[in-house]
């Protein structure tokens, strides 16, 4: 009776998990464009792949892709570009793709989901506890917490956010994401110890972060297409000259896809301390082991590796630096 159980459990297992992957039931129209294709991305760490394409004939397309569902996918006529952010699920779905200003003027019927997702952009304030607990069962309640909360809220505030999903959410992608993220958070507060990286700087040479504190350094991330991150610059070159003297550096860790972009942007911005990267956009390495989720972001750490502060912007992180380098001063 036992094998029978078990059996029957490791068959409904199987079911569920494959009752999760539908044959897509997408087709639409495409306006605005002489495009030839449309493409089918999948949406991972603030990124999208493409995983299929259709040819369009007479303005229509229709995909019939087998995929997981309700989950986040992209829309799109030119790969290069950000695409329509579309939440499949089981079912027809008709689409009007226009690419004009980032897809604005798309259209989507027979998504509940998508629905979901549109009414939240176009709410103003939202509280993401209230949304969540109005919304429990729903993967858009997951996506935004992971997508647009994440790098607002504490360790504490994410978990407590995750417990108000049903548990049919528990092991999605997001979630699961979240709970790692919360962790690493964790670890990140003021007072605790830097982790330690080693990544190549614009010559491709090896730095590694621990030989390179001294006083107080800044451990910025950033990217040549952030245009927060462009803004910012101006302020931190400030800081810079007036702080380095008396024992301020700047380790900063690029999210850029290309080379040329990066040292463009370094160029450009007069960013004269030490730089690294990856090259990795949202999968850099650093990134992920200090949790940023949004940039610009950074860290102050001191010369034994001590997180004192993080997150300055604007005249905060001169008045932090005044400070603290006042502080050693006097010390002395």
């Amino acid at each position: 009776m036992k094998k029978i159980l078990l059996g029957f459990a490791l068959f409904f297992g199987i079911f569920q998990t494959q009752a999760q992957e539908n044959n897509l039931q997408l087709k639409g129209t495409v306006v605005d464009t002489v495009a030839k294709y449309v493409y089918l991305q999948k949406f991972h760490n603030k990124m999208f792949t493409t995983i299929d394409s259709v040819k369009v004939k007479d303005g229509n397309f229709s995909f019939k892709t087998k995929v997981k569902t309700p989950e986040l996918y992209g829309l799109s006529v030119n790969t290069a570009d950000s695409p329509l952010y579309i939440f499949l699920e089981k079912g027809p779905i008709t689409v009007k793709l226009s690419p004009k200003k980032y897809y604005t003027n798309s259209v989507v019927e027979g998504s509940a989901t998508q629905d979901l997702f549109e009414t939240y952009k176009k709410t103003k304030e939202v509280e993401i506890s209230k949304f969540i607990t109005e919304h429990p069962n729903s993967i858009v309640s997951a996506y935004v917490l992971y997508r647009n909360w994440s790098y607002r809220l504490t360790p504490e505030q994410i978990t407590q956010n995750i417990a108000l999903l049903d548990k049919s959410l528990q092991n999605s992608t997001y979630v699961k994401e979240l709970k790692d993220l919360a962790i690493v958070l964790d670890g990140l507060a003021v007072g605790k110890k830097a982790p330690d990286f080693t990544a190549n700087d614009t010559e491709g040479k090896p730095v590694h972060f621990s030989e390179n504190l001294k006083g107080y350094t800044l451990v910025d991330f950033w990217a040549s297409w952030c245009g927060p991150c462009r803004r910012e610059n101006p302020n931190i070159v400030a800081a810079y000259k007036e702080f380095h003297d008396k024992g301020f550096n700047i380790i900063a860790i690029s999210l850029d896809k290309k080379k040329e972009n990066w040292i463009k942007g370094i160029q450009d911005d007069n960013l004269t301390w030490t730089h690294v990267s990856d090259l990795l956009f949202w999968n850099s390495a650093v990134a992920k082991l200090y949790g940023v989720r949004a940039i610009p972001a950074n860290y102050l750490v001191d010369s034994k590796g001590t997180i004192v502060a993080k997150n300055l912007h604007g005249e905060e992180l001169q008045s932090t630096l005044k400070s603290l380098l006042d502080k050693k001063v006097s010390n002395n």
